[in-house]
């Protein structure tokens, strides 16, 4: 009967024993060990990987551009510092200039006997002091082209014959007159919004300013309140850069919105005294 499932066993012959190490010969094991862990950094450095090489390198280039830029950028902002600093010292000198003229024009036609006749005003400020209750489509479409879409939103206005003829058809709806320097400052300064984007942004720094106005010559808030005031060339551009100013109530209330300002009311032309009006509602 034949065997089935028969194994032979191949096992390796016993190795002979070792004998014991001595204190002799472990001596030169523990003085090679300081030596491989001194040279395992060299091996990891040998050993980093290309990529890892590549990513340093190129942090280390875009720090290099990074810092170059932020040099040039302080330099340049210095020198701008520089030219709005002079641009104001220039406006503040023409201001006090245009002021001594008219004081001195009226001196001497008070000592020739005769009247001193100002220019013709060529900037208002128009602010909307009704709603939209009973507003007829004309009405509605000229206040729509002034920006004055919401009850005591303001704008300002560059007086010619088209413009003084839209004033007349929503008289009944507005408050306009002439500001002075004091409230086209106060205005920009306490209330100013920019359009960026069609969007509603505080003005906060003359960079803004800059970017939109920029090919315009306007770079700071000094030279916008100077386009402005003087209705410069420029004025279209800068009076749609600021967003409708969105005012308060006046302060004490308004006294009767239904009648004219040289009725004791409120609506219509008040001339300089718009700027009581504004300080009222700033």
């Amino acid at each position: 009967r034949p065997c089935q499932g028969f194994f032979v066993s191949r096992r390796q012959p016993l190795q002979p024993a070792m004998p014991p190490k001595t204190a002799a010969a472990a001596a030169p094991a523990k003085a090679a060990a300081p030596a491989k862990a001194a040279a395992a950094p060299a091996t990891a450095a040998k050993g980093t990987p290309q990529s890892l090489l590549l990513k340093r390198k190129r942090n280390e280039t875009v720090a290099a551009l990074k810092a170059k830029k932020a040099v040039a950028t302080a330099k340049l902002r210095k020198t701008k510092r520089k030219e709005i600093f002079k641009r104001a010292e220039k406006y503040v000198k023409e201001y006090r200039t245009a002021e001594r003229d008219v004081i001195r024009l009226k001196r001497q036609a008070r000592k020739a006997g005769n009247f001193y006749v100002p220019a013709e005003n060529k900037l208002a400020f128009v602010i909307r002091i009704r709603g939209i209750n009973g507003v007829s489509p004309k009405v509605r479409k000229v206040l729509q082209l002034l920006r004055l879409l919401q009850v005591n939103n303001g704008v300002f206005i560059k007086l010619n014959k088209a413009s003084i003829n839209m004033l007349r058809v929503v008289e009944p709806y507005i408050a306009y007159g002439f500001p002075n320097l004091k409230t086209v400052k106060e205005l920009i300064y306490k209330r100013g919004y920019a359009k960026i984007n069609r969007q509603r942004i505080a003005i906060s720094e003359n960079a803004q300013i800059e970017q939109v106005l920029g090919k315009y010559g306007i770079i700071c808030i000094e030279d916008l309140i100077h386009e402005i005031f003087t209705v410069g060339p420029n004025f279209k551009a800068a009076s749609n850069f600021l967003w409708p100013f969105k005012l308060s109530c006046p302060n004490g209330g308004w006294d009767k919105r239904g009648a004219h300002f040289i009725e004791g009311g409120d609506f219509g032309n008040r001339e300089d005294k718009i700027n009581a009006l504004v300080h009222r509602m700033c």
